[in-house]
Formats: C-alpha cells, sequence, structure tokens
C-alpha cells in the first residue's frame, strides 16, 4: 500500500505518532488509507449538504474495512459571483482545485480516494485531479435541488433570472419578484436548471466516473444510499487497481459528448471535456462536438430551455442510465467503456428504461435530429466559437445584425436594460476571454437581460467570454482568438454587420480582409487597472490557453 510509506517502518514512529494524536488505532492504519475529498462549504446550496454525504461515504469505507481521512478544498458559487468582480474567479479556481487534490494526495499518500463535488468548476476540477494523480478514485456529487413552486406552478432559477427583466419591463412587481426569491431555489443541491453542475455531473456518469444515478435529489435518503455505497466501491476499485485512466479513455468522452449532445448541456462542458481530454493525454479535437452533433438528437429540454423540464423531472423519468440506455440501444455510445461500477457502461444501462417519454423523448421524436451544442467558426471566430443551440429559438437560429460593441460586461448590461439595444441588433462584449477578462467571466446577467427585456428572439449576443448553463437564446461565446489576443473580435466597430447561421456552424463579420488588417495595425490592447500584479488572476492570465483548448494552462 503506497500509504505504509509514513505508516510503517521504524523511521515512521512520528507518522504514526500523528495519527494517533487524532485518535486513530493502529488497526486503522493497517488498513487502506482513502481520502475523502470533501468541497463543503457554507457559500452555496449545492455543497451546504455535502457533509452528509461526507458521512454516508466515510460509513461506506469503513463496511467496505478502509480508513476514510477526509479533506477539504475550495468551491466557489458562480451565482453569487455572477454578474460582478467575483465572477473573474470560478473559472480560475478550477486550477487550484486540481492542484490542491493533487497537493494533499501526493504530501499524504493516500492510497485511494472519494471526492465528493456538485457545483460547476468543482467537478472538471476533480477530474483533472484523479486523471493526473491516477489513483484508485470515484466522485459522488451533491445531487441537483428540487423544483420550486409558487402558485402551484413550477419555478426555478432561470425563471427567476427571466423574471428581473420583466420587473424592469414593469410586467411583474418588485413584491411578487420577492416572493419568487423566497420559492425558486427551495433547498440545498445543484440549481434546479441543467447548468453546468447538472451537466458535469450527468457527463461523469456517461465517462463512468460516478455510479449510476447522479439524478438522484441532494434532499433524499436515496442520495445518502448512493454516497454509502460509493464509499464501499472505492474499497472495489482499490482491491481490482481500477484507476481513472482505465476509464477516462477517448471512448468514454465520445460517450460524455453524445449524453451532452442528448440533454443540451451547458457550453461550459465543451471548455471542461476539452480540458479533461487535455489532463489525460488523450488526442482530442473539439470539432468532434460539431460532428457527433450531426447524428446524436437532442431527446430532453432541461430550463432554461424554453418549455424545458426540471432536474428532477429526468430524475423521475428514468435518469441520465434510461437516456442512456436509448442511446445504446441506437448505436450512439460505446457500451464496452470500463467504468467505477467495475462493468461496463452497456452492463450499468441495461435493464432501466423511460418512464416518461414526454421528458426523456424516444429517438424517433426529438426536439432536433441535431445535438443541443454546435460549434461555429467564421473570420470573427477562426479559432471557433460555441453555442447552446437546445436553448436558441427557432425563429433566431439564424440572424443578421448591426454590432453593439462593448469591451467589459457591465457597460452592456446596463445598456440592454436602459433601453438602447433594439430589435435585431448583435450586442458584441470582448476582453472577458481567459486572459482579457481574465477568467473569461460568464455573460448570464446580459443573457439574462435580453430574456427579460423581451428581445430573445430578435437580439443575438457574441462574446470570448463564456455562458452560464441557464444563459437561453442567440448566445455565441468562447469567440477564439479571444480580444486580448488581437483576435478579430477586437476589431469590430459599432455598426459592422454580423451574420449568425447557427445550424451551419457560422459566425460571419461582414467586413473586408484588408480592413481588417488596417485595424489590426492600429490595435492597442486595453490595460486592466484592477487586476493587482502578482496576484493570482495576473498569474492566471499569463499561464492561461485558449478557450477553444480548454482554458488549461500552458506546459513547457
Amino acid at each position: 500500500m503506497r500509504s505504509y510509506t509514513t505508516t510503517k517502518g521504524l523511521e515512521r514512529a512520528t507518522h504514526r505518532a500523528l495519527y494517533y494524536s487524532m485518535g486513530h488505532l493502529p488497526e486503522e492504519l493497517d488498513r487502506p488509507l482513502v481520502a475523502v475529498v470533501n468541497t463543503q462549504n457554507e457559500t452555496m446550496p449545492g455543497h451546504i449538504h455535502l457533509d452528509n454525504i461526507a458521512r454516508a461515504v466515510k460509513d461506506g469505507i469503513l463496511m467496505a474495512g478502509g480508513t476514510p481521512i477526509e479533506f477539504s478544498t475550495i468551491a466557489i458559487c458562480d451565482g453569487i459571483a455572477q454578474g460582478n468582480f467575483g465572477m473573474h474567479y470560478p473559472l480560475a479556481s478550477r486550477e487550484l482545485i486540481a492542484d490542491s487534490i493533487e497537493c494533499m494526495m501526493n504530501a499524504h499518500q493516500f492510497d485511494a480516494m472519494v471526492i465528493i463535488t456538485n457545483c460547476d468548476k468543482i467537478t472538471p476540477g476533480a477530474l483533472m485531479a484523479a486523471v493526473r494523480l491516477n489513483l484508485p478514485a470515484i466522485l459522488i456529487s451533491g445531487g441537483p435541488m428540487a423544483t420550486g413552486y409558487i402558485d402551484g406552478k413550477k419555478i426555478g432559477y432561470s425563471d427567476l433570472m427571466a423574471a428581473q427583466g420583466d420587473v424592469a419591463r414593469r410586467l411583474m412587481t418588485e413584491e411578487e419578484l420577492a416572493r419568487w426569491e423566497r420559492v425558486a431555489l427551495p433547498g440545498c443541491g445543484a440549481c434546479n436548471l441543467l447548468g453546468t453542475a447538472n451537466s458535469m455531473n450527468f457527463l461523469t456518469e456517461a465517462i463512468g466516473m460516478c455510479l449510476p444515478g447522479s439524478a438522484t435529489p441532494a434532499a433524499s435518503g436515496a442520495r445518502l444510499a448512493l454516497a454509502k455505497q460509493t464509499g464501499m466501491k472505492i474499497m472495489e476499485l482499490y482491491q481490482k487497481n481500477i484507476k481513472p485512466l482505465d476509464i477516462i479513455t477517448k471512448e468514454a468522452l465520445e460517450n460524455a459528448i453524445c449524453v451532452d449532445l442528448a440533454i443540451g448541456g451547458s457550453t461550459n462542458t465543451v471548455l471542461h471535456l476539452t480540458a479533461l481530454a487535455h489532463e489525460a493525454g488523450i488526442d482530442f479535437d473539439v470539432n468532434i462536438f460539431a460532428e457527433m452533433a450531426k447524428k446524436v438528437p437532442h431527446l430532453i429540454k432541461m430550463k432554461p430551455a424554453e418549455g424545458g423540464h426540471y432536474p428532477e423531472d429526468v430524475y423521475n423519468a428514468g435518469g441520465i442510465a434510461a437516456l442512456m440506455n436509448q442511446l445504446a440501444d441506437h448505436g450512439f455510445l460505446h457500451t464496452g467503456c470500463l467504468t467505477v461500477t467495475g462493468k461496463t457502461i452497456g452492463e450499468n444501462v441495461k435493464g432501466t428504461r423511460v418512464c416518461n417519454k414526454d421528458v426523456i423523448r424516444p429517438m424517433d421524436n426529438p426536439y432536433s435530429v441535431q445535438g443541443g451544442i454546435q460549434i461555429l467558426y467564421g473570420n470573427l471566430a477562426p479559432e471557433g466559437a460555441v453555442c447552446k443551440s437546445a436553448a436558441v429559438n427557432q425563429s433566431i437560429l439564424r440572424h443578421t445584425g448591426p454590432a453593439r460593441v462593448f469591451d467589459q460586461e457591465e457597460p452592456a448590461v446596463a445598456a440592454i436594460y436602459g433601453g438602447k439595444i433594439k430589435p435585431g441588433d448583435v450586442v458584441v462584449i470582448r476582453y472577458e476571454g481567459p486572459k482579457g477578462g481574465p477568467g473569461m467571466r460568464e455573460m448570464l446577467t446580459p443573457t439574462a437581460a435580453i430574456v427579460g427585456m423581451g428581445l430573445d428572439k430578435d437580439v443575438a449576443l457574441v462574446t470570448d467570454g463564456r455562458f452560464s448553463g441557464a444563459t437561453s437564446g442567440a448566445a455565441i461565446g468562447h469567440v477564439s482568438p479571444e480580444a486580448a489576443e488581437g483576435g478579430p473580435i477586437a476589431l469590430v466597430e459599432e455598426g459592422d454587420i454580423i451574420e449568425i447561421d447557427i445550424p451551419a456552424g457560422k459566425v460571419t463579420l461582414h467586413v473586408s480582409d484588408e480592413e481588417l488588417a488596417r485595424r489590426k495595425q492600429k490595435w492597442v490592447k486595453p490595460v486592466k487597472d484592477y487586476i493587482k500584479p502578482g496576484s493570482y488572476l495576473d498569474r492566471y492570465s499569463k499561464l492561461v490557453e485558449s478557450a477553444m483548448a480548454g482554458a488549461v494552462f500552458k506546459r513547457w
């Protein structure tokens, strides 16, 4: 056992004494030391309850003959960081999470680990750490939040975002909005929509790094039972020496992309799956999303998609396993991929069934014959851009209009709520990319403002920033090269005509190459004086690569 380097031998007396000082028995040090990486904190509903999950995990480890030892790492709430300076940090925190887990696992020489996670950048950071360390590992999420209700009507996070615009347009009073605020998010769990949190937790099941049941509600006995089973299963993985790189293969990532397209997941999944492939040393071309989207249909519509269901509806309809069984039956999945159950994907999903065909549609009745994420190219995005096509109204899948240009999120939001953006416009928000932000802030506030002001069928948004899973509408993000690198988006001027064709995967700036070259000669990168030299954001901006490369750190 790896942990014997810290617990066995004459020269390890002080090491053992340190464990004894915390109440451990000699017998416990004879067993595998299993790290329980708990990202619990009191900053967000997705993590507030993870101590309960951790206790169940530790019970499972003890039942199966291991010694659980818990440590924590950071976890940022995108919702609370949203629309302010704090949003520079969530994506940047992904690398810190992976690094901190690596530090603790190697410094303390643990034999295996269970990572308890739930939200946005935390789950991908955990997966990146797992493949980097390549020790027996398994993830368990805190699960999705229940649906809210008001006056007998379902309500959730994305409905609340849209309601803000209704108040701005005087279609709703502030008192009514206050009522919604109290019930839209009724308790613990990842926010009740298909945001990045639930998207990545569902894709973790598709990859095979968690036990089936990713859609199991957060506040349920079933979630605690799943956590206990997870603790027991890590001991089996340890005994069989099944490691993350045995599970996270190119085929497993393709399974994740397939599920991602079928559910219309958050565009952030493109960042995170690309980064995971990079960490695992897997040859990965982001264009695989576009190629697979041509054949994988969109079968589940969850909020924020117009008319979408809520995560608990998917759970009640059979969950991600039932969806995967349907996809497998039609030849869309690599069913032979190994998973943390010790069985294959095909074995895991066999026998599951869809219980509600309105929530998980059959293959012959999809929302769209193409998957819910699209990659776009053009002279505005030579290296690519991303759109969550599943959340775009059919009327604006193709759009041409004049550019309304903003060098940061805040003035764009002010213009939208101030009535300065008109039907037909294309809002351009730049210098919000991985380097230029830095940290690639989510543009949820401006997209929610567009929806709230009733412009989502008439106004598109293009940015080198990224989007929340709560974003809906014709929102084109991850434009690469970003403005801070002198990409074409930095050269757009007020009134330039931009053409967007989402089904065709094209985004075109109707300005000649000669004119763009002239503008490039005059271009000067703006200085962001709010980034303190030597700060983490300053160092991040110097290390991070393009969004289309997963916004990973450079390797020398």
